[in-house]
């Protein structure tokens, strides 16, 4: 399963739409960069942020936790309370071809400040914004910025397809358009 090169992102990008907005270069002056990189494409993250604010001395749930724990923000940039964490979702949207699998990375400018971005793999055509998980690991306030940088994604072909799609499965969180709170399949 190799890892896809600059090359073939941008013709899956522009002929495809796998990636849109899609930018064919590195926008880096004055900002955290983001767009196509030699192997990989480190998206943005939009101006949409949950900030988790759970009341004290409750026992978290990841099967339920109720949406009134959040507070909704937007702007140019959030700032992540001290040893909390944010959702957020990237500007671009993404539609992964059934042949290949992505892996999703924070980038090293966050991560050097303490800052923990979390995404999980991208399957087989699999569509939609990206919801992020960011978490602040410092006991001070960390401030992410909307339109720039948040992640990498890496992309890795198969030899053949899939026999199941996270589409043909109908997966819950298929062409998600906004950030999305944690899904369980209802019982059948």
């Amino acid at each position: 399963m190799p890892i896809k090169a600059d090359r073939w992102i941008r013709q899956m990008a522009e002929l495809h739409h796998m990636i849109e907005p899609f930018s064919s270069s590195q926008v880096a002056e004055g900002m955290i960069s983001y767009g196509l990189s030699s192997y990989g494409y480190d998206l943005r993250l939009a101006d949409d942020f949950k900030i988790f604010v759970p009341p004290p001395d409750v026992i978290l749930n990841p099967k339920s936790i109720p949406p009134e724990y959040y507070r909704d923000h937007r702007g140019p940039f959030c700032d992540i309370p001290p040893n909390g964490y944010i959702l957020g979702r990237t500007m671009e949207y993404l539609r992964i071809p059934r042949d290949v699998l992505t892996v999703c990375m924070g980038k090293s400018t966050y991560a050097r400040t303490g800052v923990l971005v979390n995404v999980t793999p991208f399957e087989p055509e699999w569509e939609g914004f990206v919801t992020v998980s960011i978490a602040n690991t410092t006991p001070v306030p960390v401030r992410v910025f909307a339109n720039e940088g948040i992640c990498q994604v890496l992309f890795f072909q198969s030899d053949e397809a899939c026999e199941v799609s996270y589409k043909d499965r109908k997966g819950k969180y298929q062409a998600q358009t906004r950030i999305e709170f944690p899904k369980l399949e209802k019982e059948k």
